[in-house]
């Protein structure tokens, strides 16, 4: 039995901080190595780029306000469980002190 073999899908940011790096100066190849993606995606990537044809996995471009309510999501989501990390170790030394 033969396996389909899918294309990998990446988020918009993920390719936006890609760019982002080649922008910066660092070599194509380098980051694409780094990302663990092929030079020629990579490089697909910045050219949609600069034409302003960038988009995620899902086709749709995300704006501004979209990118910002993911962050502060993900960051909620994180303090969350780091508040319960905190409660729970309170409760264990507060215990170990009775």
């Amino acid at each position: 039995m033969s396996e389909v073999k899918r294309r990998a899908q990446y988020s918009l940011e993920f390719k936006q901080e890609a760019v982002r790096l080649v922008l910066a100066g660092k070599s194509m190849a380098a980051v694409a190595r780094t990302l663990g993606i092929v030079d020629q995606t990579l490089f697909n990537w910045v050219k949609a780029h600069r034409q302003g044809r960038l988009v995620g996995a899902d086709r749709k471009p995300v704006s501004a306000e979209q990118m910002e309510l993911t962050r502060l999501r993900a960051k909620n989501t994180r303090l969350k469980m780091e508040r319960d990390i905190l409660k729970k170790a309170t409760a264990y030394f507060a215990r170990e002190l009775l």
